[in-house]
């Protein structure tokens, strides 16, 4: 008899309303490839939970902020935890997955990322500019971001936002891993349309910048996505590590591109079922 095939639960809200995006088009494409090597069923995360038990693994894709559903959320990781069904990406992830603190935290030590503080009695920390960004500690998807005059932020540091300078950047550019391999880059050429996005050629330093990310995340296996912004000095500095459900922006590749990530994508979630003792076939 064949191998049996990996059972896989796609956990994705295909109605999200994800501003510039689309979710749908997304994970319809991605599934349809997967489909070919493995059994695949999807769900809605408020329902990954209670459908999770009989599948090999579960693999978390275009699920949408989980400020939408943060019980089912916690009772998915609970019950991942209790069942030891694998979870790709892993739930062992200290970016967006654990929430901000990561930017408080690599802002401290000195990493090249846009400075950040939660403390009221830190604003000293920033760079003067006359505006601020205030962000939920919990946010996601600019949910809740504001920019603010330097005059009114003080009040706004209540222990539940992060506040960043507001920096003139030139241009926004995200570069997507899976496991450890860089895949591809894309930017957005004009500031104020961020899902407009083009092809982008990293330079050496870039790659070694996005990689510093990755390898500080630590995660074995996964999809990730090193958000940055070009800094008016010409620098990189991070704005975001997204390691839980990262948007790939798949129209925004050829056909060659994005049969190439699935490939990829494929061999990983292989190699993760393997490495979880599954069946991996």
């Amino acid at each position: 008899m064949p191998p049996a095939r990996p059972r896989i639960l796609y956990v994705t809200d295909l109605a999200y309303p994800a501003r510039g995006r689309r979710y749908c088009d997304e994970d319809v494409f991605v599934t349809s490839r997967l489909r070919e090597h493995v059994d695949l069923a999807l769900c809605h995360p408020r329902d990954a939970a209670a459908l999770m038990d009989g599948f090999d693994a579960v693999v978390v894709r275009n699920s949408g902020p989980v400020l939408g559903y943060r019980d089912a959320y916690d009772a998915f990781r609970r019950r991942a935890s209790a069942t030891g069904t694998p979870v790709y990406n892993p739930l062992t992830g200290r970016g967006d997955m654990a929430g901000k603190q990561y930017l408080l935290d690599l802002s401290a030590g000195g990493h090249p990322v846009i400075p950040t503080v939660d403390r009221a009695e830190d604003l000293h920390r920033l760079p003067g500019t006359p505006r601020y960004v205030v962000k939920p500690r919990l946010g996601a998807d600019s949910i809740g971001l504001r920019v603010v005059p330097a005059d009114e932020v003080r009040d706004l540091v209540d222990g539940t936002v992060l506040v960043q300078p507001h920096i003139d950047f030139s241009y926004e550019v995200s570069f997507y891993f899976v496991d450890d391999a860089f895949q591809y880059a894309l930017y957005a050429p004009h500031p104020d349309r961020r899902w407009q996005l083009e092809p982008y050629e990293p330079t050496g330093d870039d790659l070694e910048f996005a990689r510093h990310f990755i390898d500080w995340n630590t995660l074995d296996h996964g999809i990730q996505r090193v958000d940055a912004c070009r800094a008016p000095g010409g620098e990189l500095l991070l704005v975001e590590l997204e390691d839980l459900n990262p948007y790939l922006s798949l129209d925004a590749l050829d056909d060659a591109g994005r049969e190439a990530f699935v490939a990829a994508m494929r061999a990983s979630l292989r190699r993760f079922l393997h490495a979880a003792g599954g069946t991996g076939s």
